[in-house]
């Protein structure tokens, strides 16, 4: 069941969610609804859901495949700016290194595939998308929002510790 020890605007919301599909469901629902995400404009809401429900379900679906563990979000919005960090313990990203976000393209003659869109969603409504891996843990950070700055005019989005 996700935990919310957020504070809303002007500080950092967190939120551990258990790596189950129906856990992060609920938790995108409580995070749709925190002050947070309900304070910015209808399409960067859009958006930051899309991009959170991707991210969280690759963590259930490929970081903990073989168990089950804990994700940790924060989030924070400055200026218009939403600044998201996903953390995990599960296996690392293959090669330490995002996905390129490629489309996957059919054979001739056959239906698009269910799946293998998500990186692209991603790379293509997040900003500043970064992935490290230390002592264990996957730390993606990126930004969303219409006050953020073009990749070439920012710095790598990073999450203060209160």
């Amino acid at each position: 069941m996700p935990s919310d020890a957020g504070r809303g605007l002007g500080g950092v919301t967190r939120i551990s969610i258990d790596s189950e599909p129906m856990a992060v469901r609920a938790a995108l629902a409580q995070l749709l609804d925190s002050l947070v995400l309900r304070s910015l404009p209808v399409e960067d809401r859009d958006a930051a859901e899309i991009v959170l429900a991707e991210v969280l379900n690759n963590v259930v679906e490929h970081a903990y495949l073989s168990g089950r563990g804990e994700i940790e979000v924060a989030l924070q919005l400055s200026r218009g700016r939403l600044t998201c960090e996903i953390t995990d313990s599960g296996a690392p990203m293959p090669d330490q290194r995002l996905p390129d976000g490629g489309v996957p393209e059919p054979l001739p003659g056959e239906p698009l595939p269910e799946g293998g869109f998500g990186w692209s969603m991603i790379r293509a409504l997040a900003k500043d998308l970064e992935y490290r891996r230390s002592d264990g843990l996957n730390r993606l950070s990126f930004r969303l929002g219409q006050g953020c700055p073009s990749a070439e005019d920012s710095q790598p989005a990073k999450i203060r510790d209160d």
